[in-house]
């Protein structure tokens, strides 16, 4: 690629498709090595070609076009990629000038590759970066700044269910002194969820971030409880269910075998499958209730159904199981709205097609 002119990204993104789609780690690593030695910038094969080669991964998984195990051999190839770029062989290393920051994921996020993307464009950019990836303990984050007293915490979060995690570690950094900055899809499209959890800032992408840290942050002066950011919490809907997910998830199985017929002939493994995605349902019916926001919800279940529709399972039986924990929860006003709206989202599909997924 470095004899003609320079490729275009959707050339370059072509290309390290098939590199990762075939488990072609030496071909994928070539291709970026290759756009280097024509003209490309470390940060821009970051986040206009590799970048965009991990969204088509998720999108591709959920419309059932690969496997999980394809999919995650291509992210591990992907994440080699990252460190052959950023490790090029040219002898030098990016100069530390503006100051020192954390990078990490929330407690219990595990897709880590966002964050490292952050980390590595920061570092591209003078910053001298703690880089903690996936996964990380609120308690350890808390630690981490107690010895480095970063500039900032990029915290990074993909699963809305991990919101209340988020806000925790946000409350934890900041009562420390340590402004947060988030980002990833958990916070919304818009950062809608960055704000009602407190925090200093959000950024869409990795370029944001950068835009954010440069801008400056003030140092957090005041020190919040959860319930001050959302006061609705003090009706305990939220700790209620969450209290109560083993046995919503067991009572909801069993009645949706009774009213699903087609269910009585599952195998283990789709019972199985089928129990994780209840669980699932109420684990997003908490998180709604706890930043109080349906769409968090909704939005979820049209995703779901999306999923399902392209592995040929009816979404049809997600209405069923959602009037079943209606039953079980008819003294929760807002459950009940939630689940509500959560089924109106449902009957009125029309179009079964993927269009987003997680990565």
């Amino acid at each position: 690629m470095s004899g003609g002119p320079r490729a275009s990204a959707g050339e370059l993104g072509e290309a390290l498709w098939k590199a990762v789609i075939d488990g072609d780690e030496y071909d994928a690593v070539d291709v970026v090595r290759a756009a280097l030695a024509g003209g490309w910038q470390e940060e821009d094969l970051l986040l206009d070609v590799v970048a965009a080669v991990q969204a088509r991964i998720g999108l591709e998984w959920a419309a059932d076009r690969i496997t999980v195990a394809q999919e995650h051999a291509a992210t591990a190839i992907n994440e080699r990629v990252i460190t052959a770029l950023v490790h090029n062989g040219s002898g030098t290393r990016p100069q530390a000038v503006r100051g020192r920051v954390t990078v990490s994921c929330v407690d219990g996020e595990w897709h880590a590759f966002p964050a490292r993307l952050v980390a590595e464009t920061l570092r591209l950019r003078g910053w001298q970066v703690d880089y903690l990836g996936a996964q990380t303990p609120t308690p350890h984050l808390v630690a981490h700044q107690h010895h480095t007293n970063s500039d900032a915490v990029l915290l990074s979060g993909s699963i809305p269910t991990h919101l209340p995690r988020a806000h925790t570690a946000i409350n934890a950094c900041r009562s420390v002194g340590v402004p947060v900055v988030v980002g990833g899809r958990a916070f919304g499209v818009d950062g809608r969820y960055a704000r009602a959890l407190g925090a200093d800032a959000w950024a869409p992408d990795a370029r944001g971030a950068a835009a954010v840290l440069e801008a400056g942050l003030a140092r957090p002066t005041n020190v919040r409880q959860a319930v001050d950011d959302l006061p609705h919490l003090a009706d305990q809907e939220y700790s209620m269910v969450v209290q109560s997910r083993g046995r919503l998830v067991k009572e909801t199985l069993a009645e949706l075998e009774r009213r699903f017929p087609p269910m009585r002939e599952y195998s283990d493994a789709q019972r199985e499958r089928t129990a994780e995605d209840l669980a699932h349902v109420v684990d997003f019916l908490a998180t709604a209730l706890y930043v109080d926001a349906v769409e968090l919800f909704t939005e979820f279940l049209g995703w779901t159904a999306d999923v399902l529709s392209a592995r040929n399972v009816p979404p049809h039986s997600l209405v069923t199981g959602l009037d079943i924990l209606a039953d079980r929860l008819h003294d929760f006003p807002r459950a009940l709205s939630v689940l509500r709206a959560g089924a109106a989202r449902l009957t009125d599909r029309t179009d079964p097609a993927v269009t987003d997924t997680v990565v």
